[in-house]
């Protein structure tokens, strides 16, 4: 039985099926090779592993801050210089996948998450066996720079083993769930590994490496997913690259995936805008750690590990705020899709975003005036709640907007550019948190991010309203 093609321009390969005498397309459910048409067990196993490498990647980012004390009697230096660990690290994050990500469509994703998390692993390692302050520093800054590039590329795999349909949508959730739940994570995971060790910091970096090394091992077992690589291989299309012009096109695609982003954040106002936002609020909730460990266990009387409970409010938020963005999704966006003949504006995807731009500053308000010598803990904790909600919300609806704005020509950058300002500002605020809430008091010390939450509210409005004219 023959079967007519729905696109005689695709290519086809010359090999026959057992089953049918028809030639397959690399479109072709038949084609098992290509990662879409994969059994579900694959499909869910190939989302893990980038999902869990992004979450490793961004726990390592506050795992150590417990253990900040104990850094500055061991090295006998100043919180500022103990807080440092945090911040290269996160520095790495921000940029090296600018530089790294990029390779992954030269030499294929599986390789880049091999190489990135056996650099990851090797460097952490370092740092745990750090003998001085000065190796402890190079090792997380390497840590964060060669093994970051998991945060960057995972959408693009999740993307090659779903394309873009619901469940697409779904396993994205949980990839861009990590960035947020990993740092919140770290604080708890770091005080009670602490407080089972004997207060030994070394031991923070052996629990990365303890994470970390079966997410290595499912990146060693799993299979390529780039699509552009694996037409190559089966012969979809053909390679033209010699070994001098693969050195050529990956020094071509680390100046693009450094160029683009970097002028998209200088020209583009909606990439700047809400570069802008998210980069804020993405910081306050690393402030956050840092402010809640001295308020607490100033005010409240609570240890590092009682301090790093509390953080389950802030992932409540988060929740709450993924089931948000979904529930809108389901409705106010679907409405739109229907009145639009199956395509929406790309401001429908905002309406989260503009809820969450109203908790955020509430939220900030509300822990710097419930503030009290012995007052009632769970009132201060509970302003956790609409706290990662209001972040989250503003996030998710970011990313969601910029994709359905740029779409896959430009998408890739403007979310680089905007993991870049986000990454760099999560890695200065704790340098100077603690400093505010000792200089001003905790109400006025809060209330300063509060009031530039309130100043930066307006920005998801604004693009709802005038969005369609910038584009």
């Amino acid at each position: 039985m023959s079967l007519e093609l729905s696109d005689p321009e695709k290519p086809v390969i010359a090999s026959i099926t057992e089953d049918s005498h028809t030639p397959l397309t690399w479109d072709d459910p038949r084609e098992i090779r290509n990662p879409t048409h994969w059994g579900i067990g694959k499909k869910v196993f190939h989302t893990l592993v980038p999902c869990c490498a992004a979450f490793e990647a961004t726990f390592a980012t506050s795992i150590m801050v417990p253990a900040t004390p104990l850094l500055m009697e061991a090295f006998a230096v100043p919180r500022t210089h103990a807080l440092l660990s945090l911040t290269l690290y996160t520095m790495g994050i921000a940029f090296g996948p600018l530089f790294i990500a990029p390779l992954s469509e030269v030499f294929g994703r599986k390789y880049v998450y091999v190489v990135s998390l056996t650099m990851l692993l090797a460097f952490t390692g370092g740092a745990g066996a750090a003998q001085d302050f000065g190796t402890l520093l190079a090792c997380r800054l390497l840590a964060g720079t060669l093994g970051s590039s998991t945060v960057a590329i995972g959408a693009g795999t999740i993307a090659d083993v779903w394309a873009l349909g619901k469940s697409g949508g779904t396993a994205s959730l949980f990839f861009i769930l990590g960035p947020f739940l990993g740092p919140t994570l770290g604080p708890l995971a770091g005080a009670y590994v602490l407080h089972d060790r004997h207060d030994d910091w070394r031991w923070t970096m052996w629990l990365l490496m303890i994470v970390g090394a079966p997410i290595w091992l499912g990146a060693i077992i799993m299979n390529e997913t780039s699509h552009a690589k694996l037409t190559q291989r089966y012969g979809y299309v053909e390679a033209q690259l010699t070994e001098k012009g693969l050195f050529a096109a990956a020094v071509e695609k680390v100046l693009i995936g450094v160029k683009r982003p970097t002028r998209m954040l200088c020209t583009e106002p909606i990439v700047i805008s809400l570069a802008i936002y998210t980069a804020f609020a993405y910081a306050t909730v690393f402030s956050y750690f840092g402010s809640a460990s001295y308020v607490l266990q100033r005010y409240y009387h609570f240890n590092e590990r009682q301090v790093g409970l509390s953080f389950i409010s802030v992932i409540i938020g988060y929740l709450l705020a993924a089931f948000m963005f979904g529930t809108f999704d389901k409705t106010l966006y679907a409405k739109a899709v229907a009145a639009g003949n199956g395509t929406a504006a790309p401001e429908h995807r905002l309406y989260a975003g503009m809820v969450g731009s109203i908790f955020l500053p509430i939220s900030l308000f509300w822990y710097a005036w419930e503030v009290k010598q012995n007052g009632n803990w769970a009132a201060l904790v509970a302003a956790g709640i609409p706290f990662g909600l209001g972040s989250f919300s503003i996030f998710l609806s970011s990313i969601t907007y910029m994709v359905d704005v740029y779409k896959a020509r430009a998408a890739a950058s403007a979310i680089a550019a905007n993991g870049v300002l986000r990454y760099l500002l999560g890695a200065i605020f704790p340098l100077f948190t603690i400093q505010m809430y000792q200089s001003l008091g905790p109400h006025w010390a809060s209330s300063i991010f509060a009031f530039v939450a309130l100043l930066l509210m307006p920005i998801p409005w604004l693009l709802f309203k005038f969005g369609h004219k910038l584009r």
